[in-house]
């Protein structure tokens, strides 16, 4: 049986670099609001919080892109520094990325070059999973856009992701301003990616 499936067949849980991961559906996450001043999350209340210039910077780091459509370099640094950024955190093995992805596509065409926009797996490639699962994963979900990869978690860390797929939005210095797992329509991504970009 592949990984994916096995995955998927046990709840659609994965642990992956120490962090515990899983799939969101439909349902926001709710994060501790005391979340060590990173901002942009989701309350209690369900009020999402927009971040601001309290909230810490994100010291940016270099990701590896997987060869599939839409990827152009052989890595890009996330968040971007001269430009916001949008970080869709996906697995291969979980359904409500799948679902998530023509939301995705529709998103990126509307904010089209005014925003690093990237999905990032942190599936284990070469060890839980092979570069070409993931390519044609993405192939066979429409991906068109900046697609790359986070083995060792280091960037979701940073993001304080817990579940997928989660949406991150951070400002041109690196900030976040935005941050909520779950499946969004693209009109809800885009709002959010067009509060930084008004600015």
């Amino acid at each position: 049986m592949r990984r994916r499936q096995l995955v998927a067949g046990i709840g659609s849980a994965a642990v992956v670099g120490g962090a515990g991961l899983f799939a969101a559906g439909a349902t926001p996450s709710v994060f501790d609001s005391n979340d060590g001043g990173t901002g942009g999350t989701t309350g209690s209340d369900g009020d999402t919080d927009k971040g601001g210039d309290e909230t810490e910077v994100i010291e940016p780091m270099t990701i590896e892109t997987i060869d599939a459509p839409g990827s152009r370099d052989d890595e890009v640094t996330v968040p971007a520094t001269e430009q916001p950024t949008f970080v869709d955190f996906f697995g291969t093995w979980c359904p409500p990325c799948a679902e998530q992805m023509p939301a995705l596509g529709t998103a990126s065409d509307r904010v089209g070059d005014d925003v690093r926009f990237i999905s990032v797996t942190t599936e284990a490639v070469g060890r839980s999973v092979t570069e070409s699962e993931i390519a044609d994963w993405w192939i066979e979900n429409d991906g068109d856009w900046l697609v790359g990869a986070d083995p060792t978690a280091e960037l979701a860390a940073k993001l304080n992701v817990s579940a997928y797929p989660t949406a991150v939005v951070l400002d041109v210095s690196g900030r976040i301003q935005w941050s909520e797992s779950g499946v969004h329509t693209a009109d809800e991504l885009v709002t959010e990616i067009e509060r930084v970009l008004d600015r």
